[in-house]
């Protein structure tokens, strides 16, 4: 099985958009980049700016492709596009929204500590020190999601 997912690097000066979202196999909600998986004929760059609506009620618009990562929670294939978005106010997470129980602008000295999941933490932490690298690959996750579907 395969999983597409595209999230987004939203900045304002040193701080990032996150969100944290909640899953049944995790007591403690798991702080994340806005995004989620790709509907069937959607583009990626679609992907992200749906998502960061439905998760944060905030508009976006892609600025640029940042980097892509994929790994494997056992059997299931997981690939990442992660890109750069334009977005601006404060998150109101929508009361309909499923697993997403908040979001906030983090300070970028904080993500270590909050962004737990290293395949989601590495990436995005050498792209935000300028690594020219654009691809991460991992054959174990290191976490599993159970999704909700």
């Amino acid at each position: 099985m395969s999983i597409h997912i595209a999230t987004g690097i939203a900045r304002h000066g040193e701080r990032l958009l996150l969100v944290a979202s909640t899953y049944a196999n995790h007591v403690e909600p798991l702080w994340t980049l806005p995004g989620g998986r790709q509907e069937q004929a959607e583009l990626a760059s679609e992907t992200v700016v749906r998502e960061l609506l439905e998760e944060t009620g905030l508009q976006g618009r892609v600025v640029d492709f940042a980097y892509v990562s994929e790994s494997y929670d056992g059997p299931t294939h997981v690939m990442n596009l992660t890109f750069v978005i334009a977005t601006s106010g404060e998150p109101n997470v929508p009361s309909r929204h499923d697993h997403v129980v908040a979001a906030e602008w983090i300070p970028i000295d904080a993500l270590r500590e909050r962004v737990s999941v290293a395949v989601v933490r590495e990436p995005l932490l050498a792209y935000l020190q300028g690594s020219a690298r654009r691809y991460f690959g991992f054959h174990d996750a290191g976490v599993t999601i159970r999704w909700s579907d």
